[in-house]
């Protein structure tokens, strides 16, 4: 409920979302702005707000608009994790609309129940054609509906990797049988995007976090990594299972971020044109952007002019492309870009968080020691990622001052890294 992505239009009001959810479909001067309120509200937990999304699912107009913000107040819901919601939401798990069947048992997950009919009636979906199991799979594991696990085990041979990947961790769950682990772990390496980035969430599931080196090196975004080791590090060093030094190794990788220590699942059939690599650093699947990162270390290193160009021209709006070029302008020790590095660290605001990142290592590989006190000002923030980069670039440029500060920080890993960790 923290992130900074729920509050998409922080100039919207609770009672004026409210507003938009109870006007008639068709008195909305835009038909989007239904949907839009049903979004909003997901910012308000209030007895108004959740109301509201409840009114909005009792609604039988069956106009387009009110389906999608139907569709969306079960999503809202589910998050607000609102218990009477789920006996108004129940009706859709029936719906002939297999994304608000989807939405209504990703809801359900997140609200929990142990009422076996609705269980039952989840598993029964896995029967029905053309839907989508992998998050019915999930839900399934996640309540520990012991019953569904023949129905799931059906589909731990799919052709889709990422429900099989599901089903495998989800048999793993239920039957607290672990000798499949190791298949888990392997869809890490899929050449398949979905199955890299389910894998990891099913790692977190099982709470495997022997896991932590592979996810390290899985070539999906720094973010979703960041979220899984960090996830099963908390457990694991709560529970007293591990210790810092066990992972400090794998968070450094993970944060350094170079393409030369990810596993890489794609290859160039032969050298690449510098037209191809840059274009392939603005790919939604960041397998390539990696791919194209290790392109450019290896076969253009001088490219530093292009790069910046690129960067200027298309990168501005684009989160994956910018994180990488920031990344890469450190690596290539392209001096020119230090102004745009600094501004990038200090300026850009949380939806840019992972060019920050990028920022602060790239400042650490061009050796600028004027990068010290911007550094230093940015452990200041409540990002534990975005600290523990500044200490890794403060100990790259020999500053010692950057750890006394987060001696005593309130992270504990950001702690661990300051007073325990090692240094470059």
């Amino acid at each position: 409920m923290n992130s900074p992505f729920l509050n998409l239009f922080p100039g919207l009001t609770e009672d004026k979302a409210i507003e938009l959810l109870e006007m008639p479909v068709e008195q909305l001067k835009e038909k989007y702005h239904r949907y839009l309120a049903a979004a909003h509200l997901v910012n308000f937990p209030t007895e108004r707000s959740i109301n509201a999304l409840i009114k909005v699912l009792q609604d039988p107009n069956p106009v387009r608009e009110n389906r999608q913000a139907q569709r969306k107040a079960v999503e809202s819901l589910g998050r607000l994790k609102v218990d009477r919601a789920i006996e108004v939401m129940r009706p859709f798990l029936a719906d002939s609309d297999r994304y608000m069947v989807e939405n209504t048992v990703w809801a359900i997950g997140e609200i929990g129940t142990s009422d076996e009919t609705i269980l039952s009636e989840i598993t029964q979906l896995l029967a029905k054609e053309g839907q989508v199991y992998r998050v019915m799979i999930q839900t399934l594991a996640k309540l520990n509906y012991k019953p569904a696990v023949n129905q799931i085990a059906k589909f731990t041979d799919s052709e889709d990797p990422a429900i099989a990947c599901a089903a495998i961790a989800a048999v793993c769950k239920l039957s607290r049988e672990r000798t499949q682990i190791n298949r888990v772990v392997q869809f890490l390496q899929s050449q398949n995007i979905h199955a890299r980035r389910g894998a990891i969430q099913d790692l977190m599931d099982l709470q495997y976090y022997q896991a932590i080196p592979q996810i390290a090196t899985t070539p999906v975004s720094q973010s979703m990594r960041l979220r899984g080791m960090r996830f099963l590090a908390d457990e694991a060093v709560s529970s007293g299972t591990l210790q810092f030094p066990d992972i400090e190794s794998s968070l450094d990788l993970a944060i350094w971020d170079h393409p030369h220590q990810l596993n890489m699942v794609y290859a160039y059939a032969s050298k690449p044109s510098l037209e191809k690599v840059l274009e392939d650093l603005y790919n939604t699947n960041f397998a390539y952007c990696y791919l194209a990162s290790k392109a450019m270390l290896d076969f253009y290193p001088d490219a530093g002019k292009e790069l910046e160009q690129s960067f200027h021209e298309n990168a501005q709006e684009d989160y994956g492309a910018h994180y990488h070029i920031i990344k890469l302008f450190g690596w290539l020790k392209y001096a020119p870009a230090y102004d745009l590095e600094v501004d990038t660290l200090i300026n850009l605001g949380d939806k840019f968080v992972k060019s920050r990142i990028a920022a602060a290592i790239s400042l650490g590989n061009l050796g600028d020691v004027r990068a010290i006190p911007h550094l230093k000002a940015c452990l200041e923030t409540k990002v534990w990622k975005l600290k523990y980069a500044c200490l890794l670039a403060l100990d790259c440029l020999g500053d010692e001052e950057g750890r006394k500060i987060c001696a005593s920080d309130d992270d504990w890993l950001v702690q661990a890294k300051a007073t325990v960790g090692n240094t470059q």
